[in-house]
């Protein structure tokens, strides 16, 4: 393997310079390429094949966020880490599956873990722990997969619920079943899905099926699910 060849793009060119330079010193990175505005970006991807784009967020014109939906429409989208100085875009990148997301001024230590989650093909954590930004009253915070007890459908978003409380996800639950059934969520309802890792207790009671989880939350099983869910409890168990 020649390396990862990757674009960075930042309206600020002392931004744009650093962040080039650092990139060109990891041994992952084969080639670097430079745009200082995302509508540059959208040219030079639809001309070039790269494997990440290390993207700004707010530049004049067309913003990092809006490149990056467009990239999600491309056959083979390259994947996307966010470099930015503002926390409050973290939802929205998390929704454009954004392999990370980087706060300004950035560390060459914390390049180097969001080019390897380049390199792996994920975003998770190397304990595959991944970190979810969600909103509430405003103000976003980052909540650990790990500490996800279960996940409710409300239409097209999802509720993710902690021992600490809830918060709305806008995901929908089917898109959160497909990219986190490898981490032990297995749906039990057509509006619920569970984490393995929480479930205390699975109870049989005339055929009717239900879970405790580790918060003391009770949630039926439906008939269609019971028997996967029973399976993989106990495939967990041994």
């Amino acid at each position: 393997m020649s390396g990862l060849r990757v674009l960075v793009v930042d309206d600020e060119r002392p931004a744009l310079d650093e962040l080039a330079y650092l990139l060109a010193q990891d041994d992952r990175v084969g080639e670097v390429l430079t745009c200082d505005s995302a509508t540059q970006g959208l040219v030079t991807l639809q001309a070039e094949e790269v494997d990440a784009v290390f993207l700004d967020i707010q530049m004049p014109g067309l913003s990092g966020i809006e490149l990056a939906q467009v990239l999600t429409r491309f056959r083979t989208p390259p994947a996307i880490v966010f470099v930015t100085a503002h926390e409050e875009h973290a939802v929205d990148a998390f929704e454009l599956r954004a392999v990370d997301y980087v706060l300004k001024p950035v560390r060459a230590d914390r390049l180097a873990e969001a080019v390897r989650r380049v390199v792996d093909g994920n975003g998770a954590p190397a304990d595959h722990d991944l970190e979810v930004p969600v909103e509430r009253g405003g103000v976003t915070r980052i909540v650990r997969r790990s500490e996800i007890i279960h996940v409710e459908a409300q239409g097209d978003y999802a509720r993710l619920h902690t021992a600490e409380g809830s918060h709305l996800l806008r995901v929908p639950l089917t898109q959160l079943e497909t990219e986190w059934s490898p981490a032990g969520f297995v749906r039990i309802h057509r509006s619920l899905l569970v984490a393995l890792a929480h479930v205390a207790e699975l109870r049989m009671d005339g055929g009717r099926c239900s879970v405790r989880l580790s918060d003391g939350t009770e949630l039926g099983v439906s008939r269609r699910q019971t028997r996967e869910l029973r399976e993989l409890y106990l495939r967990r168990a041994q």
